[in-house]
């Protein structure tokens, strides 16, 4: 059984250390890999792990295209061993022309950090490109941190009230630092969930709590690589006592349902 990470970070090697010691230093924490490529292959091979969605984001519109370029390629360099998302930003003219590139460059879902974007996740401005990838697109959304108010539960619901039909995978339990407050908002919704850096803070309980109660029909494993060892957090989802059946949907079923429909 294919194992997917659903949530990997990369950047150019060029600007990959910068790139990282400037997320390390958005979080204060020291991150434990190098953000490139071959970084995440070997981490790869060392955990198992067969498949990585990937994907980075654009803090400025101006970056959009050559990061979704950069995300597309690489795909196309290592088949099978990717599947990428692109990106794109509340201040980007023509989003739903990009959404389209982005398909014929072979992407398959978006990925946005509303916090790092510096944008509201319910911003009008967005409504163009949950419209546009509804029903066609997943997309992956950095959710909740107690500093900012920019992809708060509360928003995420009503992203999803006004578009139904999208797919939409609310990353970190649905709220990076305010779990308990995603649980409040999106227990009865329709979106999923990855697991990536919080288990740690969480801890084992809660964490397992936490899945059972949405539902591992539900969940994706993620690793946040580079800010994670994908080894160390694979581990720490083994370590959990989930079932053989909730494994298996977190790690392979839900990613496939997602990206390919089966």
């Amino acid at each position: 059984m294919k194992i997917y990470d659903f949530h990997a970070h990369i950047y150019p090697e060029k600007i990959a250390q910068k790139a990282v010691e400037g997320v390390g230093n958005f979080y204060s924490i020291k991150m434990t890999e190098d953000g490139t490529v071959p970084g995440l292959i070997k981490a790869g091979d060392e955990a198992g792990i067969d498949t990585f969605i990937v994907h980075s984001v654009a803090t400025g519109a101006k970056q959009v295209q050559s990061v979704n370029d950069f995300i597309s390629e690489t795909v196309k360099a290592y088949p099978g061993r990717f599947v990428g998302f692109g990106t794109i930003h509340a201040d980007y003219e023509g989003k739903c022309d990009e959404i389209e590139r982005m398909i014929s460059l072979g992407l398959s879902g978006v990925k946005i950090h509303p916090d790092s974007q510096r944008f509201y996740l319910d911003d009008p401005r967005m409504f163009e490109v949950y419209d546009c990838i509804q029903g066609r697109l997943p997309i992956l959304v950095h959710c909740g941190d107690y500093r900012y108010d920019y992809d708060s539960p509360e928003r995420v619901r009503k992203v999803l009230n006004e578009f139904p039909k999208l797919t939409f995978i609310a990353a970190h339990f649905g709220g990076w630092s305010v779990q308990d407050l995603a649980l409040e908002y999106l227990l009865d919704t329709n979106c999923f969930l990855d697991c990536s850096s919080s288990m740690m803070y969480l801890g084992a309980r809660r964490s397992k709590e936490l899945i059972r109660i949405y539902g591992a029909e539900r969940f994706l494993f993620g690793s946040d690589y580079p800010m994670w060892s994908p080894a160390d957090e694979l581990n720490r989802l083994k370590s959990l006592g989930l079932t053989e059946d909730e494994m298996k949907l977190m790690t392979h079923d839900n990613a496939e349902r997602i990206l390919y429909g089966r």
